[in-house]
């Protein structure tokens, strides 16, 4: 484990303590919690973007004209 220090405004830090008083778990594991869920958003759209470098127009289209011609599930239509 690593420890690291932040500075917060009076009002963020208040509604952390607030939240994790109703979540019944420690501001600790709130952050931890909080941190995780936001690296692995910024890790995903990261490597979606690298697999979007290496895509080829082609392969894409070998796709769609793969995909069966079938109409959208209800609530799905244009």
């Amino acid at each position: 484990m690593s420890t690291l220090t932040i500075h917060l405004p009076d009002g963020v830090a208040r509604q952390l303590r607030e939240c994790a008083d109703r979540e019944g778990v420690t501001v600790e594991q709130l952050m931890s919690a909080a941190a995780a869920e936001k690296l692995s958003a910024m890790l995903t759209v990261e490597h979606l973007r690298e697999h979007a470098r290496n895509a080829k127009r082609e392969d894409f289209i070998a796709f769609l004209n793969d995909t069966p011609d079938a109409p959208p599930p209800p609530g799905d239509e244009l």
